[in-house]
């Protein structure tokens, strides 16, 4: 049975096609700078890359596009052979605590809570419709970046508001990246001497978008990211926690009128950008650390906020058994491991240096007598929303 992953971002379009449910990737790819007359189209396949430049200047013309290239290779003799296509949705607020079939009804509710993820639901829900149309007999299915943290006890989604505010509006902590850290949670209940539900364990999904987790028994406890993916630790263009009062503050001071254009900055112009001055980029930022003081400052306020909520969680939980690295710079970046491992060395960490030294691979970074397990486990946040999506299709096909 063919089931696709898809990312939709505002100028990207990614996707994976799977065999389910043998687990086996089919083909996969993405269109970037989507919008542009130099489109980049990207498709990997049988061992093969293939990569070209068109104008691709619409949603729909880019998901015919992905389908036409599948029929171009013989992946697929006719549009209808993928029985079901999965897709990423940011926010589900508390109407999805789980992955749902895509109706109607919730399609219009993933638009309503593009209040929660502005960036990112509405262009979610577009191109939900468009493959709807496309491909009118295959399965849609939501997957919800939100869902894994939905169930979170209340005193850590809670802000200290009015209760109220919460009841009426739901302003609360919803966490985002909710499907890598529940990959990163079945791999480890795998990996882990006797599997993590009777465990304390903090996921770092580290990237350019970045958040950490904590898994109390196997069941999500605490999230860093908010109300929406701003919060939380510094990320590649994003500032994380700020005080909020900064934003009427730097408005005056920088001529802003609107908040749009201040909330645009905090995620656009912030982060590892704004402080570098030179990129979002962490290998760029490493490449520079030794000339660069701002790229200095910069990694060293990235390591400081990533070891500030290991250490909360550590507290909050009452200590921790395992701790696990992923995403771009998590799974690639043995600088940002070791400095983090070593913030904890009290606590009895002990670094494997040969295992921290390898990039990309699922293995475990400590020693065996180290009194904390850590891994590297790259995430597969594709592979999890075929998986949810397949649930479905067995069960209508």
């Amino acid at each position: 049975m063919k089931i696709m992953a898809i990312n939709a971002g505002s100028s990207t379009l990614k996707w994976k096609l799977f065999e389910m449910p043998e687990k086996q990737t089919i083909a996969s790819g993405m269109i970037d700078r989507l919008g542009s007359p130099k489109s980049v189209f990207k498709l990997k396949y049988n061992g093969e890359k293939f990569e070209h430049e068109e104008a691709i200047e619409s949603n729909e013309i880019a998901v015919l596009s992905v389908l036409d290239a599948l029929k171009d290779k013989d992946i697929i003799q006719r549009f209808e052979d993928i029985v079901a296509f999965g897709h990423r949705v940011v926010a589900g607020g508390e109407d999805f605590k789980k992955s749902e079939i895509i109706t109607e009804e919730n399609l219009n509710k993933i638009l309503q809570l593009s209040e929660y993820a502005p960036l990112h639901n509405k262009i979610e829900a577009y191109y939900i419709d468009v493959f709807k149309k496309l491909v009118p007999k295959a399965i849609q299915v939501a997957v919800f970046d939100t869902s894994f943290f939905t169930e979170i006890p209340e005193v850590n989604y809670l802000y200290s508001v009015d209760l109220n505010d919460y009841k009426e509006f739901k302003a609360r902590r919803y966490g985002a990246h909710g499907t890598s850290h529940r990959y990163i949670a079945q791999r480890l209940n795998d990996l882990v001497d006797g599997g993590i539900n009777n465990k304390n364990v903090i996921v770092m999904h580290l990237g350019s978008g970045a958040s950490i987790s904590a898994i109390k028994n196997g069941k999500a406890f605490d999230i860093s990211m908010g109300f929406t993916p701003l919060a939380g630790i510094t990320m590649g263009t994003r500032s994380g926690d700020i005080d909020v009062s900064i934003l009427p503050y730097l408005m005056k001071k920088l001529g802003l009128t609107d908040i749009d254009d201040m909330i645009d900055i905090l995620n656009h112009k912030s982060g590892l950008l704004g402080i570098s001055g030179i990129s979002a980029d962490m290998r760029d930022i490493e490449a520079a650390e030794d000339t660069n003081d701002r790229a200095k400052l910069a990694l060293q306020i990235f390591r400081n906020r990533i070891i500030k909520y290991v250490g909360s969680y550590i507290a909050e939980m009452g200590g921790v058994d395992v701790l696990a690295f992923t995403a771009g710079v998590g799974e690639n970046s043995p600088e940002v491991r070791e400095d983090v491992l070593k913030a904890f060395s009290y606590l009895g960490v002990k670094i494997d240096p040969e295992n921290n030294k390898l990039r990309g691979k699922e293995v475990r970074i400590t020693t065996d007598d180290s009194k904390i397990a850590a891994y590297t486990v790259p995430t597969n946040e594709e592979l999890m929303i075929a998986e949810d999506t397949y649930d479905f299709a067995k069960l209508l096909n």
